[in-house]
């Protein structure tokens, strides 16, 4: 097994740049050319699955085929799936304090809310909005959370609600998992009125978002920095389409809508900087 790990971490320069290259058109996502690590960590398992002896094999295989399931494949593994319960407590205290106040008095007619978490990963950004929602007494009201990835077996587990206690452990309080969870063998299963405020979609942010929204507030954390400048504006401006005039978009702390002052204005939330919809 030492020996095929190691030939598997061998990568060839123009292998390198032709993942660089799948990765990028199938994702968006700019890789540098010091990532021989990660392509080595995350694509090495894809191919020792199918029966091959190095990441070049794979390389071969995708230029020998078209190969659009082990593209896709190659795309997923790359992508990060980093994600906790409340992370970035300070926004989440944010929306508690300032925004769920005001919607609670702008939308009481209608008593909906409408909410999108856009990288949600493995679900557990979109589920902290819907347990907060909760607490703050909004269970009676409409709430429709959308949870969106551009990988689908994330999207699936994340469906599925359920997770593993070092999961439950990062970011959720004993008293939110002991109210909202139940033991399902190894795992903590969410209740079905939480899961039943959350729909989970497979979604590229790089494709048109017209049909998306009209949003309350947009969850983009920690994703944008892995697009090129470009991109980043694209997504950013379309986002801006699918928030109501005074929405809040909230982004990771390394990331800033910068150059797009006309569409979105910068405010200090307590420890927070929030973005809102012009």
């Amino acid at each position: 097994m030492a020996t095929l790990t190691s030939a598997l971490g061998n990568i060839d320069p123009g292998n390198y740049h032709f993942l660089q290259d799948v990765v990028y058109h199938g994702s968006g996502i700019v890789l540098d050319h010091e990532k021989h690590y990660l392509f080595e960590s995350r694509l090495s398992p894809v191919a020792r699955a199918r029966g091959l002896g190095s990441i070049n094999d794979l390389c071969a295989l995708i230029r020998a085929t078209g190969g659009e399931e082990v593209r896709k494949q190659v795309i997923e593994a790359m992508t990060t799936n980093e994600t906790y319960f409340f992370r970035e407590p300070g926004q989440y205290d944010a929306v508690s304090k300032a925004l769920l106040p005001e919607l609670r008095v702008l939308r009481d007619s209608q008593r909906k809310l409408n909410c999108w978490s856009a990288a949600s990963s493995t679900g557990q950004e979109a589920y902290s909005l819907a347990l907060l929602l909760m607490e703050q007494g909004f269970g009676g009201w409409n709430i429709q959370i959308l949870g969106t990835d551009l990988t689908s077996h994330v999207v699936e587990r994340a469906r599925q609600g359920k997770y593993l206690q070092i999961e439950v452990n990062r970011g959720l309080s004993v008293s939110l998992l002991l109210k909202y969870f139940r033991r399902a063998g190894l795992e903590w299963q969410l209740n079905d009125q939480i899961r039943s405020m959350v729909r989970f979609e497979p979604f590229d942010l790089r494709l048109s978002m017209r049909s998306l929204g009209p949003f309350d507030l947009v969850f983009c954390r920690n994703v944008l920095v892995y697009f090129d400048l470009e991109t980043r504006r694209k997504i950013l401006r379309q986002m801006h389409g699918t928030l109501f005039r005074g929405g809040w978009l909230l982004l990771g702390t390394a990331e800033a809508p910068a150059g797009l002052d006309d569409l979105y204005e910068r405010r200090t939330v307590g420890s927070s900087i929030v973005y809102v919809a012009r």
